[in-house]
């Protein structure tokens, strides 16, 4: 305890603040499921690890937008990183970056795939697949043949990686708020056409609109499509379009939640992330056999974030997709069996919860079973470090969080609720900065005395 200063009655604060590691294992969440014992996966899943977890902390649900909503990996990131006010600028933007290509600032971008298809009487474009791994010098030469057609259309075309992916720039349009022309649910909706999600994104749905129809009759013509009919290949014929958007002003996270944040990625879509929001990050791509190497996977990401928190962050996201990757093979002892690879890689949380705070969670729910993609059932959450109470919960999982301190936790709750845990929670009614932030602000700006001020006595 610090002694008080002059004329106060009072000990001066000691500064206890500690950091804060958030781990995510995308699509955790999930529904119960008959050959497991109508339990989950997590429920299921031997997890000693992470049971121990939850019995030295707090747990909880997360429901990233509440019941029933089905979040989207980067949107629940938004929030849960402490954006959910500020205009999200379309995922599109996020994998540019992530792939290594600048964004130009207030300019239409959409995520381009090519992928097969087949039409049906009524004219309608059904997508029937995507581009293989081993379709690369295909999809490339076929790209390379749609450089005119967007070049005509006043756009330009950047290769995002060897499965016939793309960012398209539409120069001269400044809003990218029109909507996918990829059905993601293939068998229920066609090809859809772009339409605008504002008045001012009308020029801009028109062009990609006419953009998007000539690259189709260019790609069914192609001499590449037609070899691969010849080998009995399904053509690449179409191009898709999704997560448009266009790169605005958005806050770095250390100006915007008030600490120094870092990431651990694991995609090009949260490398991505990072370097919008000016984290420091370490990516690490994923192991190739999750059932077998996801722990020691885990462990080095672990062991990454302590690195970033040697090098000053206060706050570090650590990511899996390996998880997420499992629930959508609707194969749901295959998202159990990698839970269980998974847990004896998060045994480091243990020694760091002694002298940080340490959460898991997931950002959304992606079930094993049925036709759906993610869902808005809960995901299990549990907290612990050295100010975290320890509740009645004593296993990891939906059915045992249920019965958490937490309660169900929206999105944007969980940074708050971390940087409490940590000592690190902004002071509401002091306004140290411009702007509120949901940390205590590690560094503020100083007034600073001129040189002519400074050699008074103060004493």
């Amino acid at each position: 305890m610090r002694q008080p200063g002059y004329g106060e009655n009072q000990p001066r604060l000691d500064d206890d603040r500690l950091p804060v590691v958030l781990v995510v294992l995308d699509g955790l969440g999930d529904r119960p499921v008959p050959e497991l014992g109508d339990r989950t996966p997590a429920e299921a899943a031997r997890t000693p690890v992470l049971d121990a977890l939850a019995a030295r902390g707090s747990s909880g649900w997360h429901l990233p937008f509440g019941w029933g909503r089905a979040p989207s990996s980067e949107l629940a990131h938004w929030a849960m990183f402490g954006y959910a006010d500020v205009p999200f600028p379309g995922r599109a933007v996020l994998e540019a970056l992530g792939a290594g290509i600048e964004v130009p600032a207030d300019t239409a971008v959409t995520h381009a795939a090519l992928r097969t298809s087949s039409v049906g009487p009524d004219g309608r474009v059904w997508i029937t697949g995507r581009a293989a791994g081993w379709d690369g010098d295909d999809a490339s030469a076929l790209l390379e043949a749609l450089v005119p057609v967007a070049e005509a259309h006043g756009a330009r075309i950047e290769v995002l990686g060897g499965r016939g992916e793309a960012l398209l720039v539409l120069s001269g349009h400044d809003t990218g708020a029109v909507t996918d022309s990829d059905p993601f649910f293939e068998d229920r909706h066609p090809w859809l056409r772009v339409l605008a999600c504002e008045d001012a994104a009308a020029p801009t749905a028109e062009a990609l609109t006419a953009l998007l129809l000539e690259a189709r009759a260019v790609l069914v013509e192609h001499p590449v499509n037609a070899a691969r009919r010849d080998r009995d290949r399904p053509p690449l014929d179409v191009l898709t379009t999704k997560w448009s958007g266009a790169r605005g002003a958005v806050p770095r996270f250390a100006d915007h939640v008030g600490i120094p944040g870092a990431a651990v990625t694991s995609t090009r879509l949260y490398r991505g992330l990072g370097a919008l929001l000016g984290m420091r990050t370490r990516h690490l791509p994923p192991y190739l056999n999750p059932r077998q190497d996801l722990g020691t996977e885990l462990e080095d990401r672990l062991t990454a974030a302590q690195e970033l928190l040697d090098e000053g962050a206060a706050f570090v996201h650590v990511h899996t997709k390996a998880t997420d990757d499992a629930g959508h093979t609707k194969e749901p002892r295959a998202k159990l069996e990698v839970l269980e690879a998974a847990d004896p890689g998060l045994a480091g949380l243990h020694e760091l919860a002694h002298r940080a705070i340490v959460a898991v969670t997931g950002d959304h729910a992606t079930p094993s079973t049925g036709g759906v993609l993610h869902t808005g059932d809960p995901t299990p959450l549990v907290v612990a470090g050295p100010t975290v109470r320890t509740d009645a919960v004593e296993a990891f999982g939906e059915g045992p969080a249920a019965a958490g301190w937490y309660g169900a936790l929206q999105a944007r709750e969980l940074l708050p609720l971390l940087l409490g845990h940590a000592n690190r929670a902004a002071f509401l009614g002091h306004r140290a900065t411009p702007h509120p932030t949901a940390a205590l602000p590690d560094a503020p700006e100083a007034m600073v005395l001129p040189p002519t001020l400074r050699a008074r006595r103060t004493s």
